[in-house]
This record gives structure tokens, C-alpha cells and sequence, in this order.
């Protein structure tokens, strides 16, 4: 069974609120896009997993960033998502990656840069150091200081029928203050039980149910997580009108034509001289581009 949903549920009697993220294709189309090392296509994984629980906390229409960067092998991994559930990622990296290489390892010195940009209001952005060995203890961290909200994050990566997989799930305590340190604990103990295969293959409704079925649980409707570059030929035509023209004719007389490669999903746009004159020659008013 492959599944690319979101769930959020809520225990009805000890004021957590808790999030279940599976993905399969998102994941895949992602570490596509480039012939990535094995713990760098593990870290994208993660990554991935972190900004769609984060994204669904957001109580508001808009995106979110999270990006690692580091002075290590693995200069670069980010990924974007947005409310809807729709994601994007890369990673840049140098030299040999060992296939046991850890996060510290790969970034070197590093943070965790998060950006959060709604539609509508003022853009936040919260730097992180990389205090703890995984994505998770990053993550938790960055509740504990600026949500103040006691939250766990479980990630998961690997591959289930042969084919790469994440998964991940969050608990984090009601913001009224009614939820208690005893009940949350008990919570996390049960989430520590879970298996990647069930984390994998098991429906929303029967993996609560294995994890959680004492407790009166309240499971909302899932969101479709999907890849979404948002890249095209007309947004590559846009950004060679910011080039100043006699800049753009070197490329031309150099290379032939002018190209635009997109690192999100390995796209490519290739412009030739006729195309170019016709972008520039139009006054700035784009013209549909072939």
C-alpha cells in the first residue's frame, strides 16, 4: 500500500494532539532528482518528514522552509512546503559520503535555518543550532524554545517492497495548559513501539488504533502530501529578463543557447538566440514561450 498522507488526530481526554505523516512518492521524486549517497537521500528523507508536520501546525495559509546548512561534505539541504502539502527539496553536496555517515558527520558545523512565510502577515525565520544526533532532537528543540510547547517527533526512513519510503509522527501538548507531564509520557511510550513496516503500510486509522487503542482518539481527514516543483518554461523565461541582455548574448555566443536547470526535479530549459530575441525585443512583456 503506498500512501502519501497527512493525519492529524487528537486524544479526547489528555489534551495532546498528534500528527501522522506517510510518504512514498513525495519522498521518491524527490532523491530523483539528483544521484544523491545513501545518508544524504536518508537526510532529505527526514527533512521531508519534519517540514510536513511542522507545515501542518501552522494555523495559517502559507509556507515553510527548513534548511540545514553546514561547512561539512553536505553543504546545503532544504526543503519547502506550504499548507497544502505540497513539496520540494535539494541537497548539495562534495566528495565521498560514507554510507554510515551521521548528521554531524555530513554537516559539519551547522544549523537549522526555518522560515516561515505566511500569505498574508509578516515573514518568521528561527535559527537553530544542531544540538542532538538526528532531525527529531533538532526539531524538539526548536519547540522547546520558541513554542515553549512540549512536542516529540518519531522519523522514519528505508524501503518497504524495494522502494524508499518516510514516515514520521509528532505529539505535542494542547496549548491550554490542561494537558499533563504524566499523560504526554504514557503517550510517548506507546509511540515508541512503532515499526517502520507498520509505519510504512498500515492505514492511518489501524496504526492509531495498534499504537493508541485504550485511549479515545479522535482522527481527522487526511491531506494529499505531494512533489510540486512550481518551476516551468515561462518562470525560466522571467528570470533571463532580470540578466542584463549583453550578459545573456555571451551565454548565447559561448554555449549556443541559453539554459536554465532546475535542481527541485532535474528539469531543464533551453532557450536558442531566436527565442532570446524574441523575450527581449517584446519590451519586458513576456510572450508565450514554446
Amino acid at each position: 500500500m503506498e500512501n502519501n498522507q497527512l493525519n492529524r488526530y487528537l486524544f479526547e481526554e489528555l489534551s495532546v494532539r498528534g500528527e501522522l505523516v506517510q510518504l512514498a512518492q513525495p519522498f521518491q521524486q524527490i532523491i530523483a532528482s539528483k544521484t544523491y549517497p545513501a545518508p544524504v537521500q536518508t537526510l532529505l528523507g527526514e527533512l521531508l518528514v519534519a517540514t510536513s508536520l511542522l507545515t501542518a501546525t501552522l494555523k495559517f495559509e502559507g509556507s515553510i522552509t527548513m534548511q540545514l546548512q553546514g561547512d561539512g561534505p553536505v553543504s546545503l539541504a532544504v526543503i519547502n512546503g506550504d499548507h497544502e502539502q505540497k513539496m520540494r527539496g535539494v541537497a548539495r553536496f562534495e566528495g565521498d559520503i560514507a554510507d554510515d555517515a551521521t548528521l554531524h558527520q555530513m554537516m559539519g558545523k551547522g544549523h537549522l535555518v526555518i522560515t516561515i512565510k505566511p500569505n498574508n502577515g509578516e515573514q518568521y525565520q528561527g535559527v537553530v543550532g544542531l544540538e542532538g544526533d538526528t532531525i527529531s532532537e533538532v526539531i524538539e528543540g526548536y519547540f522547546e524554545r520558541s513554542e515553549q510547547l512540549k512536542t516529540r517527533i518519531w522519523i522514519r526512513t528505508g524501503e518497504h517492497n524495494g522502494e524508499a519510503h518516510a514516515g514520521g509522527m509528532l505529539l505535542q501538548v494542547m496549548p491550554d495548559g490542561t494537558g499533563s507531564d504524566q499523560d504526554f509520557e504514557h503517550l510517548e511510550q506507546l509511540t515508541n513501539t512503532i515499526k517502520d513496516e507498520e509505519l510504512f503500510s498500515l492505514p492511518a486509522q489501524d496504526l492509531l488504533y495498534r499504537l493508541y487503542n485504550q485511549e479515545k482518539v479522535q482522527l481527522f481527514p487526511s491531506q494529499e502530501v505531494e512533489f510540486h516543483c512550481g518551476c516551468s518554461r515561462e518562470r525560466s523565461a522571467g528570470a533571463i529578463l532580470t540578466i542584463e541582455r549583453a550578459e545573456v548574448e555571451d551565454i548565447l555566443k559561448t554555449e549556443g543557447v541559453v539554459a536554465l536547470h532546475c535542481d527541485y526535479c532535474g528539469s531543464s530549459y533551453e532557450f536558442d538566440a531566436g527565442q532570446i530575441a524574441d523575450l527581449f525585443n517584446n519590451d519586458g512583456n513576456q510572450p508565450t514561450v514554446h
